[in-house]
C-alpha cells in the first residue's frame, strides 16, 4: 500500500479526480438535468399576449419555462382574445392566447400582413357565472334567464324582473370587454349572436377586475373563466346553469364530460410560423405541451384536453417544426 503521507503529491491528484467525477455526474447522479442543446445558451424573448383566461395557463408555463432557460424573457400581456390577434397578425408578437377560434377577418389581418400561424389547443375551460357570496337566493339560472338579463335593450333591472319571487334590487352587472373571448364565445351561446349583448354594464379586459367588482357589491352578477372562481373561492359564489337538463356546476368534471354545458369550451394558443424557427420560441412550445407543461392545466384551475388530444397537438407542432 502507497503511504500518501511520503507523496503529498498524491492528495492533489485524488482531490482533482474526485471534482472532475463530480462534474460529470459521479454516484450516478447527472450534472444537469438539461438535456444536450436544451440549457442555459438559449436566450431572447418570446412576446406573447390575448386572452386572459389562458393567461393563467401561459403564465405559468412561462414561470416553470424560465427557471431552466433564464435567459430567455416571456412577458406574457393579457389585452384579450381579439386585442391579442390583432397586435398578432400585426407582427408584434410571437404567441397569442385564444380563448376561442381565430375570426375570418382576424385570418385576413394576417394573410395582409404574410403573418401565418399554428394553434394549439392547451386546456377546456368552463365559463363561469359568478355572484357575491351574500347573495343567498340565487342558486341556478336557465340559459332562458341568462338571455333575458343579457341581451340587447334588456328590460331587466332588478332581481324581481328576473324572478317575482326574488328581491327587487338593480342587478349590477359586470363582463368581459368586447375584445375578449370569452365576450364573443357568451354572447354567442347565450344571445344567439357574437358580440349581442346590453351595454349597461361594466366591462374589463382583465378579470381580476370583474373579481373585484363582484366581490364587492352584493348585487353584482357576472361571468369569466373557470381558473378565476377557483383562485377566489372566499370572494365569489358560482352559479349553476340550466340547460334544460337540470342546473349543473361547473366542476373539472362536468366540464371535461361536457355535463356542462352550453358554456364549456376549448382553450388556445396560436404561435407564428416564422418565429417557432427560433430555438427558445420552439422549447417554449414543446415545454407547454409537454407533461410538466400540462401539469399546470389543472394547477392553474383549467381541465386537461385527453391524453390523445395531447398527443394530437404535439404531432401538430412536431410537423411544424419538421421533426
Amino acid at each position: 500500500m502507497i503511504d500518501v503521507r511520503k507523496h503529498p503529491w498524491l492528495i492533489g491528484l485524488v482531490i482533482v479526480l474526485s471534482l472532475v467525477a463530480v462534474a460529470c455526474g459521479g454516484g450516478g447522479q447527472p450534472a444537469s438535468k438539461q438535456p444536450a442543446g436544451t440549457g442555459e445558451e438559449l436566450a431572447g424573448t418570446i412576446d406573447i399576449d390575448g386572452s386572459s383566461t389562458v393567461f393563467p395557463i401561459t403564465q405559468a408555463a412561462a414561470e416553470e419555462f424560465q427557471l431552466d432557460h433564464p435567459g430567455v424573457d416571456v412577458p406574457v400581456g393579457i389585452s384579450g382574445t381579439g386585442g391579442g390577434f390583432k397586435k398578432f397578425c400585426n407582427g408584434e408578437t410571437d404567441i397569442s392566447d385564444a380563448s376561442r377560434p381565430i375570426k375570418d377577418s382576424e385570418k385576413e389581418a394576417c394573410a395582409s400582413k404574410g403573418i401565418e400561424w399554428v394553434d394549439f389547443t392547451v386546456a377546456f375551460d368552463g365559463l363561469s357565472v359568478m355572484v357575491n357570496p351574500a347573495n343567498e337566493f340565487v342558486e341556478c339560472l336557465t340559459t332562458e334567464e341568462l338571455h333575458k338579463i343579457w341581451q340587447p335593450n334588456s328590460t331587466v333591472k332588478t332581481w324581481a324582473d328576473v324572478r317575482p319571487e326574488w328581491p327587487a334590487e338593480p342587478i349590477v352587472l359586470y363582463g368581459p370587454d368586447a375584445d375578449s373571448g370569452t365576450f364573443d364565445y357568451f354572447t354567442e351561446e347565450i344571445n344567439g349572436e357574437d358580440g349581442a349583448t346590453r351595454t349597461d354594464y361594466t366591462p374589463s379586459a382583465d378579470d381580476n377586475v370583474l373579481v373585484q367588482g363582484i366581490a364587492g357589491d352584493r348585487d353584482a352578477l357576472g361571468y369569466f373563466g373557470y381558473a378565476y372562481y377557483v383562485e377566489n373561492t372566499d370572494k365569489l359564489k358560482l352559479v349553476a346553469i340550466d340547460s334544460g337538463n337540470g342546473c349543473v356546476l361547473p366542476t373539472p368534471e362536468t366540464i371535461e364530460n361536457g355535463e356542462y354545458t352550453p358554456l364549456s369550451r376549448p382553450l388556445f394558443i396560436y404561435v407564428r410560423k416564422d418565429s417557432l424557427k427560433r430555438p427558445e420560441v420552439q422549447a417554449f412550445v414543446e415545454f407547454y405541451l409537454s407533461d410538466a407543461g400540462m401539469r399546470l392545466v389543472p394547477e392553474v384551475g383549467y381541465v386537461n384536453i385527453s391524453q390523445e388530444a395531447i398527443e394530437e397537438q404535439r404531432a401538430k407542432l412536431a410537423d411544424a417544426i419538421g421533426k
